[in-house]
């Protein structure tokens, strides 16, 4: 081989190759000490891809899990009020069974009554009252409007239309704590009624907004600014003020971030408003046996409407317990699949990481017999 003195090709090619094993050597170190072997998209690109991937959906199957805890906890929350409203009204069916004979006297009667009356403001309460996260479980639970049973379009209520006599319609407003109490005298008229209304608003007894309409040929109270108002009347003419109600709905959005808009991944319960008007139990009293006869059968009727809501939540959370149950094994399985590709092999990568150690120092051991062997042609010039 000729001896030259322009280029050091061996010190070159040791020069490079230490150059590579201290590049291979980096990489092992940051691999062992971030624990996984794809750092960066030159170690793995289609491996990062992937497994960038799996973490989207880990993240999303995992906080759908907490949306699916927080809708049982919601769910369960309406259970036990309605639970409670349930043993309320096994309470108001022994009330109205003991009224609804003949063999008691007007003061057991009001007894009774009395009794009764708290039971529904107790049932108003716990939908009121009954909250999950700061927003009410029961929607609805203080209506707005109140509408007359009596009327309609092909034979409307008009303000013309004459009140019977000695009949109450009261409201009772839950901003101002003001109850207004209308007694129909002799000759009065819905418009003697909606007059009173408005004074009463101006006195303050009801807030601003409350007012009293002819809508679809019905009398209807309505508290536009949303305060909630009370109404009952026991009017003939215009039979007793039901409330429009409307139900509340419990949606949990589940997915693993792969899918888009509702389709199969929302989970939706319907729960009703709930109060004695939704009930139907807000014009019922047990002043007399043919009354109490008449709430016995609506007091029925709610339990069996309380016993249907309680299924369709219990059959939610069931469900709801299912999804998230299956999350979880999803989200084991993605997590496995997701080591297997990111993860480093602490073993193998140790002794990649002797192995370059080990290249170096031979390396830079042969860099320096390689720099020194070119000094050797100054000996054929001395």
């Amino acid at each position: 081989m000729a001896l030259t003195v322009l280029n050091n090709i061996s010190s070159m090619t040791a020069e490079n190759a230490l150059s590579n094993t201290q590049a291979n050597l980096q990489k092992t170190l940051t691999q062992l000490s971030t624990g996984m072997k794809i750092n960066s998209g030159s170690d793995d690109a289609a491996g990062l891809s992937i497994v960038s991937g799996l973490n989207a959906n880990i993240a999303a199957l995992t906080q759908s899990q907490q949306n699916a805890s927080n809708g049982i906890g919601l769910l369960q929350t309406a259970d036990g009020a309605l639970s409670q409203v349930t043993t309320l009204l096994n309470r108001a069916v022994t009330l109205a069974t003991e009224g609804s004979t003949t063999g008691i006297t007007s003061s057991q009667s009001t007894a009774l009554d009395t009794e009764f009356q708290s039971i529904l403001s107790e049932i108003n309460q716990i939908g009121q009252a009954t909250n999950f996260n700061g927003s009410n479980v029961f929607s609805s639970n203080a209506p707005t409007t109140f509408s007359s049973t009596q009327g309609s379009v092909g034979s409307p209520l008009l303000t013309t239309t004459a009140l019977t006599a000695n009949s109450v319609t009261k409201i009772t407003d839950s901003a101002t704590g003001g109850t207004f109490v209308f007694t129909a005298a002799a000759g009065d008229k819905i418009s003697d009624l909606q007059t009173a209304i408005t004074n009463a608003v101006t006195a303050g007894t009801l807030s601003a907004g409350t007012t009293a309409t002819i809508v679809g040929g019905k009398l209807t109270i309505a508290d536009a600014a949303s305060n909630g108002v009370t109404v009952s009347s026991n009017d003939a003419v215009l039979g007793p003020m039901v409330a429009a109600t409307s139900n509340d709905t419990s949606t949990v959005y589940l997915g693993d971030g792969t899918t888009t808009g509702a389709t199969n991944t929302e989970i939706t319960t319907t729960i009703n408003a709930l109060s004695a008007t939704a009930l139907n139990l807000n014009a019922d009293v047990l002043t007399s046996s043919a009354s109490s006869i008449t709430a016995l059968g609506d007091v029925t009727a709610a339990i069996n409407t309380i016993s249907a809501q309680r299924g369709v939540i219990g059959a939610s959370v069931n469900r709801l317990t299912a999804a998230s149950s299956n999350m979880a094994n999803q989200v084991t399985n993605l997590q496995s699949a997701a080591n297997g590709l990111q993860n480093a092999d602490i073993g193998k990568t140790v002794a990649n990481m002797t192995q370059y150690n080990v290249l170096q120092s031979t390396g830079m051991a042969a860099l320096q017999q390689s720099n020194q062997a070119q000094q050797a042609v100054l000996k054929l010039v001395q």
